[in-house]
């Protein structure tokens, strides 16, 4: 799982530092599930065997949350539902002079959340989509390592001698 959340965040970074896509809200919100799959995935490195078994099984509601938020996020991109975070809709201006309009616009413009960015040329999939679908696919790898794990409990403690 560590493996799997660090690919994930890593093809993250890789399209908005190399490609330079901008993230809207909702991507930022989409990589946290990653980032606690990989802090279960190192806790179930490190600890004991009963109890790496259930960091490794808490993965899978973390999995669940990737896919239920690059699904709403899908939504937004097709119009199906308004963006649930004040930071993806339109800023608006209030009153005020030209300059003070100017010094209450950010400096980075952000991305909306209704434009789907696409990361495969040719694949009408955008980069919530396969987000979402990852999440997905993760989960059988989650439920086999687990019954791996269980499967070989107690072997490879004899030692050589005896």
């Amino acid at each position: 799982m560590v493996l799997a959340g660090c690919a994930a965040l890593g093809v993250a970074w890789w399209s908005e530092h190399i490609l330079g896509h901008v993230p809207c809200g909702l991507c930022l919100w989409e990589r946290w599930p990653y980032r606690i799959l990989v802090g279960f995935g190192l806790l179930g490195m490190v600890l004991p065997r009963d109890v790496a078994r259930g960091a490794v099984v808490m993965c899978v509601p973390v999995l669940l949350v990737a896919a239920g938020l690059g699904f709403m996020h899908v939504g937004v991109e097709q119009g199906w539902w308004p963006s649930p975070l004040p930071e993806c809709r339109a800023p608006t201006f209030h009153g005020g002079s030209f300059a003070q309009r100017l010094a209450s616009m950010p400096a980075r413009p952000a991305k909306p959340c209704d434009a789907p960015t696409y990361l495969l040329p040719g694949v009408p999939l955008s980069m919530a989509a396969l987000g979402s679908l990852y999440a997905l696919g993760l989960i059988p790898f989650v439920r086999r390592g687990t019954q791996v794990r269980t499967r070989f409990r107690g072997r490879g403690r004899k030692s050589i001698q005896g």
